[in-house]
């Protein structure tokens, strides 16, 4: 499995962490440790649930799905980040750090399982591990662009 950029870019949220407390409203509502935390608890989070699936995935077709991955990029302001990947206390350094740990790790883990993992996503549907990667490439992508368009 092909994980060498999803791990590059763990490398640069973390990079991007000396600016967590940036801010620009015209941009988004949101600082820069916001996007960091968000973005590593969708990583969590994704690739916990592909731990646990039962490695039945059976392809369907889904207009959505295919829309995602052949733009490859995800509009701004469009969408809403569920609660379960959202922080509502204040976002420390030391959280992001566990949070970064954490993801590297799993990372790894991805390198093991079956193609077959799966799991739903609420906007694109059911993505096998090979469309979970690439989710979690182009999410984390869009955030980093957004960070930097805060921080400049």
């Amino acid at each position: 499995m092909k994980t060498v950029q999803l791990e590059q870019l763990i490398g640069l949220l973390e990079k991007k962490t000396i600016h967590s407390s940036n801010e620009n409203s015209t941009i988004s509502s949101v600082n820069v440790a916001w996007h960091i935390d968000h973005s590593l608890k969708v990583i969590n989070s994704v690739i916990a649930t592909l731990q646990k699936s039962d490695a039945k995935y059976r392809w369907d077709f889904n207009w959505k799905r295919m829309y995602f991955f052949l733009r490859k990029s995800i509009p701004r302001g469009k969408a809403r980040a569920p609660k379960a990947v959202q922080s509502f206390e204040e976002i420390t350094i030391k959280d992001i750090e566990r949070q970064l740990k954490t993801a590297r790790f799993l990372i790894q883990e991805l390198e093991t399982m079956d193609k077959n993992t799966n799991f739903i996503h609420p906007f694109i549907g059911r993505l096998n591990l090979k469309q979970a990667i690439l989710f979690l490439e182009i999410h984390t992508q869009h955030h980093l662009a957004i960070i930097d368009d805060i921080i400049q």
